[in-house]
């Protein structure tokens, strides 16, 4: 890691379970993205114990503590455009025209990172109980001189 760069925790579908290996691996990094499926505002209250938290609405978080909580958000992040939502079927831009360099999305549990058209896609994959025989995992992304790099941390295998 440059000692000019900034790590961001990328973090999903949670399902109301913030596992201690989870927090663990997100010590550390100066902001967390939640990209939905929380299910209790307890796990956001946990998360920002470790850093500020931006997090979105996903397709569980029903409850009247969500409605408060956006379905999409755009920040930007040391130069950065990023462009959060819970299901990328969903995706009502062109990120590219849009200017958004990182797009984080949740919903699948499975975790990817892929760059399309200069734009990096990222799902930092499931965080919270498991699914099927998908791995719990997390995501980082790594910001210097606006050059973003996205990592993803298998926390417990099948």
């Amino acid at each position: 890691m440059s000692p000019n760069s900034i790590r961001i925790g990328l973090i999903s579908d949670t399902h109301n379970l913030l596992r201690p290996e989870a927090k663990r691996a997100l010590a550390g990094v100066e902001r967390i993205l939640h990209a939905g499926d929380i299910c209790d505002s307890r796990v956001l209250d946990e998360l920002r114990e470790i850093a500020p938290v931006v997090a979105v609405r996903g397709n569980n978080d029903r409850a009247g503590w969500a409605r408060s909580i956006r379905v999409t958000e755009t920040i930007s992040i040391a130069g950065v455009a990023i462009h959060l939502l819970h299901d990328l079927s969903d995706l009502a831009l062109d990120p590219q025209a849009a200017g958004i360099g990182v797009v984080v999305s949740g919903h699948s549990h499975r975790p990817l990172v892929e760059r399309r058209n200069g734009v990096l896609f990222v799902n930092p994959g499931s965080a919270g109980p498991r699914r099927f025989t998908l791995p719990i995992s997390i995501g980082v992304l790594e910001i210097a001189n606006c050059i973003v790099d996205a990592k993803l941390y298998t926390l417990l295998q099948q």
